[in-house]
This record gives structure tokens, sequence and C-alpha cells, in this order.
């Protein structure tokens, strides 16, 4: 079994099976002419059960064709230009390759002494993205997971440097729109769900700063505490960013802790025609970035970056095995000092490659190219009569519900646009997302990838108009 463990003896190997599943690879992404198959989970399920592991084929060639028809032949494929489903990239290749070295070496990102260069890599690339925010030279942060992980992470920061120990009191306010992580984040700190204050939206989907400022002034008569503004650069649901200098002030007058969650947004750090739409972004005391959003990352690829980096301290334990505190006198440069997770992959590296290949223009030109394509989306949306679409994208998100030509219950609506997006979904055709708004089922295009066009979108609303026409006539029929 020793023949299987990547060492200088087995390099070669390592080589002929790497390049025989990039090559599988290659050769599905050339010829998926869909972004889906359509296989229900019913039909995939047997398939998967019935893998015997306890009998392992003992070749990688014999384990790719396996992975042909357990996964590969029926995956999501997120590159296809009518994948328009949810905050999902296709990636860029210097990513890839980066994702494909720190699998193979396995640095873990906890201790300088397991990961030497990674560890200042990482720390150069936080100095990078603090710098493109504006957060000081006191700034610092880390790679997570993601956004969940990043949101949990600025409000444990949040929650210790309250001015009270009394966790009932504490108080957090967001808006309507924002992340369920907000709430999750409360749940898992011991506040409570109760203890997140949602604020309501304007018709843009941005959180109504009048009526933060209210929430402010009533829960400190109250006697409570405001523990964060958590303010939103980019809805999952909308792509709305919040009135982040508004929201700033009204932060600094209640001294409380104010956190962006760019999570979306950040691919306007490297845009060269937009970042002004993150002005205010400076004031925050912490901000999460997903890169594997808008920055064209594999996953998991996301920070969190503070504008004190003491702060950090408040997630700092020390292990004799591990850091022990000598460490910081002798100025060993330990990533777990910061982190909540101890071992943790070196995910840096796939924004480093991207940056030394393509640049930072060249990741904002393509997050560009998708908010032009929303814009324009947009407009065939507004002039469709068989649409209503919410607001007017300010990133790539477009939210919008097919309405029959004549009048028709709105329930009724409703499931025709749910078996709209099913029916599509089931043929493989595209892939769409959807969500509520006001109560009512309404369907989402997610648009990263520069590669869609008008023609698709323009293509997949015909589409989902026919399944939902499909269905109206089919109840019709019904009915009668």
């Amino acid at each position: 079994m020793r023949s299987h463990l990547l060492n200088d003896v087995t390099a070669e190997s390592y080589r002929r099976s790497v390049t025989e599943g990039v090559e599988r690879v290659a050769h599905r992404l050339a010829t998926t002419r869909k972004p889906f198959t359509g296989v229900t989970a019913d039909e995939l399920a047997p398939v998967i059960s019935a893998v015997d592991l306890d009998r392992p084929l003992g070749d990688a060639s014999a384990a790719l064709d396996e992975l042909e028809t357990v996964y590969l032949r029926d995956a999501v494929y997120f590159h296809h230009p009518r994948y328009l489903g949810h905050l999902n990239c296709p990636v860029v290749i210097p990513a890839v390759l980066g994702e494909a070295v720190l699998s193979a070496i396995n640095s873990s990102l906890d201790t300088w002494d397991q990961s030497a260069g990674g560890t200042l890599i990482e720390r150069r690339l936080i100095d990078w993205i603090a710098q493109r925010i504006g957060l000081g030279a006191a700034a610092d942060g880390v790679f997570t997971s993601g956004g969940t992980q990043s949101n949990l992470q600025a409000l444990l920061l949040a929650r210790e440097e309250a001015k009270t120990t009394d966790l009932a009191k504490l108080r957090i306010f967001t808006s309507e729109c924002s992340h369920f992580s907000v709430q999750k984040s409360a749940t898992l700190l011991g506040l409570g769900r109760e203890a997140v204050v949602s604020i309501p939206v304007d018709r843009n989907k941005r959180m109504q700063t009048l009526a933060l400022a209210a929430e402010l002034a009533r829960c400190t008569r109250e006697g409570l505490v405001p523990m964060a503004v958590v303010a939103t650069a980019g809805t999952t649901d909308f792509g709305s960013i919040d009135p982040l200098p508004e929201i700033a002030g009204l932060a600094e007058q209640y001294g409380t802790w104010m956190h962006v969650d760019a999570a979306y947004g950040c691919g306007l750090l490297a845009s060269p025609t937009r970042r002004h739409l993150l002005d205010g972004i400076e004031h925050a005391d912490s901000v999460t970035v997903d890169y594997h959003k808008s920055f064209f990352q594999p996953v998991s690829s996301s920070a969190v970056l503070v504008r004190d980096g003491a702060t950090l301290g408040h997630a700092t334990y020390h292990a004799d095995y591990l850091n022990p505190r000598r460490t910081l006198e002798e100025r060993i440069p330990n990533q777990v000092d910061k982190s909540l997770q101890t071992t943790r992959r070196f995910d840096a590296l796939k924004l480093w490659m991207t940056l030394r290949v393509m640049g930072a223009d060249g990741v904002g030109q393509l997050f560009d190219e998708v908010c032009d394509l929303a814009a324009a989306g947009w407009e065939l949306l507004a002039a469709d009569p068989r649409y209503d679409v919410v607001v007017q994208p300010q990133l790539s998100t477009l939210v919008y519900r097919y309405i029959p030509r004549s009048a028709t219950d709105p329930a009724e609506i409703d499931r025709a646009n749910l078996y709209a997006r099913k029916a599509l979904f089931a043929s493989g055709e595209a892939v769409v997302a959807g969500t509520k708004v006001g109560g009512r089922q309404y369907l989402k295009f997610t648009l990263l990838n520069p590669e869609t066009t008008t023609e698709d979108i323009a293509a997949v609303l015909d589409l989902i108009a026919g399944h939902a026409e499909q269905y109206l006539g089919e109840n019709l029929v019904h009915a009668s």
C-alpha cells in the first residue's frame, strides 16, 4: 500500500494519475452541452449506494472510470453559460493550478513550522486586501472556509468588544435582506436569534438608515447594548449594497462595531470601474470577503479582515504542543493565533497564483463583465411583458417573476414559477435559482459567468415561460 503514498519514489505515478484525472475533467468541460443532466436523487442514489467501499479497485484509472458514472457525468457544471443559479462562479485556471499544488504539498496554515512560506504568502494577501479596503496600517485578518465562518468570527470579536458581559442585553442590527449566517452566528455565540434586530429595506433592497437610527435609539433607551451593525455589500438575493457611509456614521455615533458582509460584493475591490460602490467600507471594524464568489476562485477561499489586528486576540488560545506563549516573544508567525480553525488549508495560494498570473485588474474586469451583463438582462426583463423584475441590479443578480397574460390567482402564479424552475432543472437546459419576495415565489439569475450572453438570458426566459404556460394550461384542463 506504500505505493499510493505521495513521495520521491512515487512522483512519476503521481504525475500519471493526476494527468489522467485532468484529462478526464478537460474532456468533460470541452464536451458538456448542458449545465446539468437532469438526473434525480432517486435515480443516482442507488448507483452510489451500490459501490462497495470495502472492495477497492486498486487502480486509479478504474476509479476514474467509476467516477464518470457516480459524479462527473451528472455534476452541475458552473462553467456552462446557462448555469444561472446560485453564487457559484466558474474558476480561473491559475487558481486551479494553485489548488493542485496546495493539495499535493498539503501545508497546514496553523503554525509556522507546518507552513513556512505559506504563512507569509497568506499574510501578504491579507495586507493586500486590507489595503484595497482601506482599513489602515493596524489591520489584519485570516483566511476562512467561507462567508458564514467569516461572519461568525467577526461577530465573536464584536461580542468581546461590547461594553457589557450581560449577553441578554446585546443586540445585532442588520437588514431584512442580510445573510442567514447573522442569525446563525447569534445563536452560536449564545445570544439567541432574538438578539438580531431586523431593519427594513427600501425599494432597492438596501437597509433604511432612518429605521436603523430609530432602532439604535430605542435599544439604547431600553438599556440594551448595540453590539454590532452588519451592513451587506451584495445581498444574496438581490446583490444590493447597503448605504455604507451613513451606516458607518451611525455605528460611530453609538459606539458599536460595524461589520460589512462583502462576501459577494468583494469583487468590486478589484473592479477598474465600480470600486466607488463600496465607498464607506473603509470605516468598518471588520469585513467578510469571499474570493470563491466574485474573484473566480475554487471553493473554499474566504477571509475576515479587521481594522485593529489586536482584536483577533479574542480568538487566540495557546497550546504547549502547538503555539506556546513563548512563540509570541520569539515573533514566530503562527496563523492559528488568529483563526477559529486549527488545521487549515493553504487556500491563499489560489488567490496568490491568480494575482501573479492575471493581476487584480484582470479579475476585476471579469466581475465588471457580469455586472454589465446583469444591467443588460434587467433591460430585457423590464421590456418583457411576461415578467416582473424586482430591482435594477447593483451587482450581477436579477430577481423576477413570470406573469401570465390573463389575470390569475397569485398563489397559482407562485406555483407556475416554482414548477417552471423545477422543470427547467429537470431538463438540464439551464439552472436558475428561486426565492420569495413579499411572500410570493420569484426566480433568480445569479450571473457570475462572463461567457454568458444576453442571448442566453433571453433563451432561458423563453424556456421558463414555456414551462410556466405548460403548467397553467394543464391545470386549466384539469380544472375544466
